[in-house]
């Protein structure tokens, strides 16, 4: 979800606030209690997974490589 930033024409009070796209503006100030909200510039989160392990590459490989190995403590006791 994006944070919008937003500030009032009446008191130049600035905020942010985590929102949907779908979400409806907000209008009111927190500060003066005036309808005076404006929705300025807002920023996506910049999420990112780096290292190994992240990709779907990765995991393909170890579970395709690797086989399930018998419990040898259960084998040694029906022998």
């Amino acid at each position: 979800m994006p944070i919008y930033e937003y500030v009032c024409t009446k008191c130049s009070h600035q905020l942010e606030a985590l929102q949907s796209m779908s979400e409806a503006a907000l209008t009111r100030c927190p500060e003066c209690e005036e309808e005076a909200l404006t929705k300025g510039l807002f920023s996506a989160p910049n999420f990112q997974l780096k290292g190994k392990g992240w990709y779907k590459t990765d995991y393909a490989k170890s579970s395709a490589t690797s086989k399930p190995e018998k419990d040898q403590s259960k084998a040694s006791e029906t022998s």
